[in-house]
């Protein structure tokens, strides 16, 4: 029989605001707005020598740096197919089909996903931690889940397991 291990950290505080819209049904893209996010993570694996998956504050900690980089910013996908992001030392040019919007560049963050849904924010989220796992020389790991809740109950998860 085999054990397994998890920590969870989900915080009122492990959030952030930001503004986004998707595509959806082919050609159709909703207006520009925004929501309240809330992320949590879990870390499965076994128990390492001090008797923990992993460090409860080092997790939160790390949540918190990366849901920093995200508030008060403009979500926009890179990697779709239909709409385009310009860059520019100041702005960033946005277009799909007719619709056209220009940000301040520091207002944005560009993101290697192909939509801005609360799912592949998760998926984008957990690759960063998977990351600073690694860094923090956590290797023992068996499965992370991340949780983007963007609207009280509305929550877009990912899972990766090795």
């Amino acid at each position: 029989m085999s054990e397994c291990y998890t920590v969870r950290v989900s915080k009122d505080y492990l959030g952030f605001n930001a503004a986004h819209f998707i595509t959806y049904a082919g050609n159709i893209c909703e207006r520009l707005h925004g929501h309240n996010y809330r992320v949590a993570a879990e870390v499965e694996g076994p128990l390492n020598e001090n008797h923990y998956v992993i460090d409860f504050i080092w997790l939160r900690d790390t949540l918190m740096e990366l849901v920093a980089d995200l508030d008060h910013r403009v979500l926009l996908p890179t990697d779709h197919e239909t709409i385009r992001v310009t860059r520019s030392d100041q702005e960033i040019e946005t277009t799909f089909d007719q619709r056209r919007w220009v940000f301040p560049r520091g207002d944005c963050v560009l993101l290697p996903i192909a939509n801005t849904t609360s799912e592949r924010l998760a998926w984008y989220l957990a690759g960063i931690l998977t990351d600073r796992l690694a860094a923090h020389e956590c290797t023992t790991w068996s499965r992370i889940r991340l949780e983007v809740d963007e609207n009280e109950g509305q929550v877009g998860i990912y899972e990766k397991s090795r």
